[in-house]
């Protein structure tokens, strides 16, 4: 399935029946009056984040979405049906954004997460709403109020708790495939990955998930390469394991290069937790890596941890270092969720509440 983080949508929410303008006709009823129905109600168009997806593929091919309109109101006091729902599946982490991809509609970040995009038109009176003791034969009704149409934007930032980042051939991709079931493009050529990976990784009967992006030079801020386009999908994770291949001529510049692009590129990524491991030591012998080792911990201010996919050396401890650090965020971020104040949104509800809402 095609890599696919961004879509341009166009949603339009039903327009409300009209009323119905009508008399009782009905044989030895004297006085038969009014007995238009009102029109119903415009269906509304939803967004939903559902499990399954961690692309938006599917907006490639289908890009209009409009819900149903609602019914015209009847003689004999019936009212129209309201027209149908439209909901949106997305994957989970996806933003939505108005047309001008800056303001920000919603930000779905846990499955089952709903949020209504447009509301549907209220459906017009008919004219036995209008029946009063000065006017007892009204022969006007309403017209259905439209529906809300917009075009929106759909960006992806998958989920995942720790992000793996480096300049290319780093070995991000290897390390990827060492300790999950992703099967990411492995080849010695730059830029080999073109569109994020996820993968699961298990240490010590634990679980998390790794995102792999393609890999980063020196002015990828500023479009250089493939630019920065998919650092976004590392803004939401825990913590970054920063891969520096050991067959770079000067370690401590390939680090600093990635560290600039990482602060340069803003959305607090700069201040993330970082851990640094040292890549494809095994082609390096003992006295060159010492010493390349030594140069990294100089450049990135601590000692980096020294793996290899290839022979699995030091993988198991940088896993259980990322753990930690994972397990550590998620119990301070679920101490803060318990003592947060419950507030919801109108629009964060089931169908059934919305109309409930409505009625009232």
């Amino acid at each position: 399935m095609k890599f696919l983080d961004e879509a341009k949508v166009y949603i339009k929410s039903g327009d409300g029946g009209a009323g119905s303008v009508s008399f009782r006709r009905e044989k030895f009823i004297e006085f038969g009056g009014p007995d238009g129905g009102d029109g119903g109600r415009g269906g509304d168009v939803w967004v939903e984040a559902v499990n399954g997806l961690n692309t938006l593929i599917d907006f490639r091919y289908q890009q209009h979405f409009k819900a149903k309109v609602g019914t015209h109101g009847m003689g004999r006091d019936r009212t129209g049906a309201n027209g149908d729902h439209v909901t949106l599946k997305v994957p989970v982490g996806t933003q939505i954004f108005e047309e001008d991809q800056e303001t920000l509609i919603c930000d779905l970040t846990e499955e089952g997460q709903r949020f209504r995009l447009a509301t549907g038109g209220n459906g017009g009176f008919g004219n036995a709403h209008f029946k009063s003791s000065v006017n007892q034969a009204p022969d006007w009704a309403n017209p259905g109020l439209p529906g809300e149409e917009k075009t929106i934007w759909l960006h992806l930032k998958l989920i995942a708790d720790a992000g793996l980042v480096g300049l290319p051939n780093a070995g991000k991709s290897t390390f990827l495939a060492a300790v999950t079931r992703a099967r990411p493009k492995i080849a010695n050529y730059p830029f080999t990955t073109l569109h994020p990976n996820l993968g699961v990784a298990t240490v010590d009967g634990q679980e998390f998930i790794l995102a792999d992006i393609p890999g980063l030079i020196e002015g990828a801020h500023e479009g250089v390469g493939i630019g920065d386009r998919f650092l976004g999908h590392v803004e939401r994770t825990r913590v970054l394991l920063h891969l520096v291949s050991a067959q770079e001529e000067k370690v401590g510049k390939a680090y600093k290069t990635v560290r600039r692009e990482l602060e340069a590129y803003g959305g607090d990524l700069g201040d993330k937790l970082e851990i640094v491991a040292l890549s494809q030591i095994d082609v390096l012998d003992d006295d060159t890596l010492k010493k390349k080792t030594k140069e990294l911990a100089k450049a990135c201010g601590r000692t980096p941890f020294q793996i290899s996919a290839a022979t699995g050396k030091g993988m198991t401890e940088v896993l259980r270092a990322l753990r930690d650090v994972i397990v550590e965020a998620n119990a301070g971020t679920a101490e803060k969720l318990a003592k947060a104040p419950k507030l919801r949104h109108r629009d964060m509800v089931s169908d059934d509440e919305g109309e409930a809402n409505d009625d009232a």
